[in-house]
């Protein structure tokens, strides 16, 4: 029996449970045959949709646009059928019960209550929340840009950086880009900050080079004066193709590698850089992608070769499970780490006083500015999107930095 049978079994199963609370819901607040079958069909069709793209993609095609679309109508349609499902189920829990201590009691056993209009309305009201917010994520969410400022202490700071100012896009997925419109709007955003130097922390692709072609022109425009820099993120090594060699994979990963010299990024693979001013300089060290769950090419030491031991120092590392598994027992003298990688998830909350994704319970720093022992990370949750496209609550960022002497945080 193939290894797929089983999981998809399981996957039937529970579509089908979700499916069959969700029509009771239908079925008791209404009796229009219209709006009853308009209901399964429309889950039919998506299901259909998903079969069919699933189907008809080319195994070495990656993740492709209509895969992410057919998959974000199917979360968008069953997410919120769970919140349905647990109303519902609780409603049969209640009836069940009610029929066991009539049939337990001396009277005359009496038959399940039928189900209640208003627990299958306010079951409905519920799913409304969730599909709205999707739905929202897909149309809007994904390409509503923040830009958010920080400002960064650091004792060992040369005086000439006291206010050089650094941004941070991370995760630019272009194989996820549909609308140039906004992909534009975000780039003029970029621009529209005047930092001083420009940092890309990874994920350039999904899968192969060819994605980011009708995309070079315009990131080609982002500037910064002080240079742009990058480093590779787990999805640049064309390791998500299926059905292609182990020499085609090498192919594509070089050329992916020549995307960034397109777009006028001096890419850092186990390497540095010194920026200097005034006199003054800082270093810039960049490794290949290092994941605790990912793939570990990155070669912090290698990197860091030439480099003075008093030189402050920026470290460009996508994955943030890169700090705690190897930053800040083995670098001390790392100051700051920027990465990406986690998108918050593309759902959570988000705000200045309050943060929550479900991706918190695999990555102890996610989102956000974090400091140990006299060192400071931030993850960046991403300029585009992947597998879902859209985005609910975590809202693609452009991270602006203020470099400052001063104590850095305890």
């Amino acid at each position: 029996m193939p290894r797929w049978i089983i999981p998809l079994l399981i996957a039937s199963a529970i579509i089908f449970i979700l499916e069959y609370y969700a029509f009771q819901a239908v079925k008791t607040v209404t009796k229009n045959r219209i709006i009853r079958w308009g209901w399964m069909a429309v889950g039919i069709l998506v299901y259909l949709y998903l079969l069919y793209v699933i189907v008809s993609t080319p195994s070495n095609s990656g993740q492709t646009k209509e895969f992410q679309m057919a998959t974000g109508m199917m979360i968008t349609i069953l997410i919120p059928k769970i919140f349905i499902l647990v109303v519902m189920f609780g409603e049969d829990i209640v009836r069940i019960f009610h029929k066991i201590t009539s049939w337990l009691s001396s009277n005359p056993t009496q038959p399940i209550p039928g189900r209640r209009k208003f627990i299958s309305q306010l079951a409905l009201v519920l799913a409304a929340i969730p599909f709205t917010s999707f739905l929202y994520g897909i149309i809007q969410g994904r390409y509503n840009y923040k830009v958010l400022k920080y400002q960064l202490s650091f004792k060992d700071l040369p005086d000439a950086f006291d206010g050089f100012t650094i941004t941070q896009i991370s995760d630019i997925h272009s194989g996820s880009f549909t609308n140039k419109k906004k992909i534009q709007y975000g780039v003029d955003m970029i621009n529209n900050q005047n930092s001083d130097v420009l940092l890309f922390t990874g994920d350039i692709v999904n899968n192969m080079a060819s994605e980011m072609d009708n995309w070079i022109e315009m990131f080609s425009s982002l500037k910064a004066p002080f240079g742009k820099y990058s480093v590779l993120g787990n999805h640049d090594y064309a390791e998500y193709i299926r059905g292609i060699s182990k020499e085609e994979k090498e192919v594509q990963f070089q050329e992916i590698k020549k995307i960034h010299p397109k777009i006028g990024f001096d890419l850092l693979c186990n390497e540095s850089r010194y920026i200097e001013k005034e006199g003054q300089k800082i270093s810039l060290i960049g490794v290949e992608n290092w994941g605790k769950s990912f793939k570990q090419a990155g070669d912090l030491k290698k990197a860091s070769e030439g480099i003075n031991k008093e030189d402050f120092k920026i470290l460009m590392s996508h994955d943030p499970s890169h700090w705690r598994a190897q930053v800040l027992e083995n670098y001390p003298q790392i100051d700051a780490m920027f990465s990406g990688h986690t998108h918050g998830m593309q759902f959570g909350v988000r705000t200045k006083e309050f943060q929550w994704s479900p991706i918190e319970y695999i990555y102890k720093e996610w989102a956000g500015l974090y400091h140990e022992k006299n060192q400071q990370l931030y993850v960046n949750v991403g300029y585009g999107f992947l597998g879902y496209p859209g985005r609910v609550g975590i809202l693609p960022e452009i991270t602006i930095f203020e470099l400052k002497s001063g104590q850095a945080p305890a």
